[in-house]
């Protein structure tokens, strides 16, 4: 890449934007996702009982499976989110950073 259009690109303010708002946003979304984790090893940890109760009488199935279903599909709709900003955002404003270092 030539030195001139890095130069460019680095000092668009468009290309600050992007870099603040996907960093902010993969924080957040990060931040979000080590809540929910670290809340259920929390849970685990001092709670125990309450991951092993019964979801009704005579039910095999616990607590603890539909809670960790959930903090799997978590990943997936945090995964989703991103996604949907990067490519619809994010990307745009990529595009027309490209489009004003090539002039």
């Amino acid at each position: 890449m030539n030195e001139d259009v890095l130069k460019r690109v680095q000092s668009n303010p468009k290309f600050l934007e992007l870099v603040h708002k996907k960093t902010s946003l993969g924080w957040t979304l990060s931040a979000v996702m080590l809540v929910i984790y670290y809340g259920f090893i929390l849970l685990l940890a001092f709670a125990p009982k309450v991951l092993g109760t019964p979801l009704g009488e005579g039910s095999v199935t616990t607590v603890g499976i539909p809670i960790g279903v959930l903090i799997i599909l978590s990943a997936f709709v945090l995964t989703g989110i991103y996604v949907r900003k990067a490519n619809t955002e994010f990307d745009q404003l990529n595009q027309e950073i490209v489009e004003e270092a090539k002039q």
